[in-house]
């Protein structure tokens, strides 16, 4: 039954133990998407004031994109992921300090430096990848780098859900965040036992040599996700405000569906191997996202009829569905990216995604989320245009598919 796993045996340890490294910086992630939202309302935050704030976190990542894919062309990268590791739980704890004594300056520019500290093991982690796993490794390995997002929100939901159904007093959305950020310093213990000669490749040009990119090839692999992101900022970080101001859900039970969703996208991300090379890339990225998109649409409906019983356990089953049907493509999108732009062009492809996921959560969350929310939008006609966004993304994902596709064919 298990036998898939056999799979990711094979990964090397060097990569195994940079991707253990990031399930750490991961879990802090995961454990700030689901509460930081529900801890600023507790401590008196609104909608649009938790949008604002919450959007420097992707300005953080969105200034530093650019400069580090830059930098890192021809470069080792391992020595980010330290600094990410330690920067990411350090940064953490400023946030809860920073939102429980209302230093509003103070939050700003911690969330500025969690999104810088976190760029740090975004952006390198896929060229290293890439350039450290044989051919035979290199599709488990960029998928269990995807999954350590849904891994670590198995074991943050699951914790959370524990702790503050026993008692909600004391394993408050503070206390919470503190211990499993604290926790997140782990990273470091794996990053110390690396031993490897990191492989890097060739610079032909300057790193500041623009023209010797193919931006062509990179516009094309990342408009899709430029569409998808937009949609993505109005929805991914707000689900948690939806499911308590729409269904009235408490936090431990948001978390113990958040431990559901997560469960269900560890398992789907962990058999992609499986799904690409029985169904391959043009059948299982437009099918599973497809699939996905009305699974949102479902569960923002139930807005309207939020009064009925029934609607919260619809919402439920569709937010459960819309998650690692979404998640599955992630791994897939980002391998086809990256062979449609080359090698020479993988640095700057990383950072320029990175860039555009930021960049994009951060005008919808600070700009179009906040706005639309003070000004009276209900949270279904938000979801509505993310499904709307996500619909046109997966069109352009499939004429992509279609394009790399035609390309490998010709050159035999």
């Amino acid at each position: 039954m298990f036998a898939f796993l056999r799979t990711y045996s094979r990964i090397e340890k060097p990569v195994l133990l940079v991707i253990a490294a990031e399930f750490f910086i991961q879990l802090v992630n995961a454990t700030f998407m689901n509460l930081q939202p529900l801890y600023m309302k507790a401590e008196g935050f609104t909608d649009s004031e938790i949008a604002d704030f919450i959007s420097w976190r992707f300005a953080g990542v969105l200034l530093l994109a650019l400069p580090l894919g830059l930098f890192i062309k021809g470069r080792k990268v391992k020595n980010f992921f330290w600094l990410s590791s330690l920067g990411v739980p350090l940064f953490a704890l400023c946030i809860i300090y920073a939102v429980h004594v209302k230093a509003t300056g103070w939050l700003v520019v911690s969330q500025l430096l969690w999104g810088a500290s976190f760029t740090f093991m975004q952006i390198p982690v896929l060229p290293f990848i890439i350039r450290n796993s044989s051919v035979e490794t290199q599709t488990p390995a960029i998928s269990l780098s995807f999954s350590t997002w849904s891994l670590a929100g198995i074991v943050s939901a699951s914790v959370v859900w524990a702790l503050n159904s026993t008692d909600p007093l004391i394993f408050n959305e503070r206390n919470l965040l503190t211990g499993i950020t604290l926790a997140g310093f782990a990273g470091l213990i794996f990053m110390s036992l690396i031993r490897m000669n990191e492989q890097t490749v060739v610079r032909e040009h300057s790193r500041l040599d623009l023209r010797s990119y193919d931006w062509g090839l990179i516009a094309k692999a990342l408009i899709p996700a430029l569409v998808i992101a937009v949609g993505a900022g109005l929805t991914i970080p707000f689900i948690n405000l939806f499911f308590s101001g729409v269904h009235g859900l408490n936090t431990d039970v948001i978390s113990l569906w958040n431990f559901a969703a997560a469960l269900l996208v560890a398992a789907g991300a962990l058999l992609v191997p499986q799904i690409k090379t029985r169904f391959g890339y043009k059948a299982a990225v437009p099918v599973t996202q497809s699939f996905a998109v009305i699974s949102l649409v479902l569960m923002a409906t139930t807005e309207y009829y939020s009064q009925l019983p029934p609607a919260v356990w619809i919402a439920v089953g569709c937010y459960l569905l819309r998650q690692p049907l979404m998640n599955i493509a992630g791994p897939m999108t980002s391998e086809i990216a990256m062979k449609f732009v080359g090698e020479r062009n993988q640095e700057i492809t990383s950072a320029l995604s990175a860039a555009i996921w930021s960049g994009s959560w951060f005008i919808s969350t600070r700009f179009i989320f906040g706005m639309l929310r003070k000004t009276g939008w209900p949270y279904v006609d938000i979801f509505m245009i993310t499904a709307a966004l996500y619909a046109f993304g997966v069109f352009l994902y499939f004429l992509l598919i279609r394009a790399w596709s035609k390309r490998e064919a010709e050159n035999g």
